[in-house]
């Protein structure tokens, strides 16, 4: 398995079926022209496999923390160090850029995203409850 940093929208469309829905070239290009704004992909064999982004988060008390944005692994993959991987590879560039820590949110039940965080490390706080709103 190689790990490489996204540049390109083109490679985020080649990579399209780790993702939630269809990439959108436009925004694929914001994503990744966007200064803070980092999302590494995983191959095997030069095919993608796998996928983690993170973006800078600063505030005028706090100082920088990585958001891990999203983690997608293809099934054939998964619970083999691939969604590890992408983690510790995001880590590294968190502290490589000064960051304070990494956060992540998780929907509750999902215990595979739960499993493949503490393996890489994270540490289940309990004390989040996610808000939203949706403009859309």
């Amino acid at each position: 398995m190689e790990i490489r940093r996204a540049t390109t929208a083109d490679e985020l469309s080649a990579a399209e079926h780790l993702f939630d829905n269809p990439v959108r070239p436009e925004w694929a290009e914001r994503f990744l022209s966007t200064a803070g704004h980092h999302l590494f992909l995983a191959y095997e064999h030069d095919a993608p496999i796998g996928f983690v982004s993170g973006v800078e988060t600063v505030h005028p008390d706090k100082g920088t923390e990585m958001f891990l944005y999203e983690l997608g692994v293809a099934e054939p993959y998964r619970r083999r160090g691939t969604g590890r991987a992408l983690i510790d590879t995001l880590a590294a560039l968190a502290r490589e850029h000064g960051c304070y820590g990494m956060w992540v949110g998780v929907d509750t039940g999902n215990d595979v995203a739960l499993a493949t965080y503490r393996s890489a490390g994270g540490k289940d706080d309990g004390t989040c409850t996610v808000v939203t709103w949706d403009f859309g």
